[in-house]
């Protein structure tokens, strides 16, 4: 799978710390895939369609490239069918 196109992703580096649990907004199906501080919290948009976990991988990827770290190093904790979801950072 390529690497999402986002024009510009926040740095989100602050967030990679063994252990942190990250919470955020997913809307799937959107137009463009991006990633937003609101003051409300962390918003991630991504064109994948909430099926079979497509959706949940996408958020995966473009979370860990906005905090610079592997994909590999963060799993979903909370929320695999919700919009309102959990993720944690494993470290490494």
């Amino acid at each position: 799978m390529a690497k999402p196109k986002v024009k510009s992703l926040p740095d989100l580096s602050h967030l990679a710390r063994p252990g942190q649990e990250i919470a955020l907004r997913v809307t799937p199906k959107a137009a463009r895939d991006s990633v937003t501080l609101a003051g409300e919290g962390l918003r991630i948009t991504v064109t994948a369609p909430p099926e079979d976990g497509k959706a949940n991988e996408a958020v995966r990827k473009l979370l860990a490239r906005a905090m610079g770290v592997a994909p590999s190093r963060l799993t979903l904790r909370r929320g695999q069918t919700a919009r309102d979801k959990t993720f944690v950072y494993l470290g490494g």
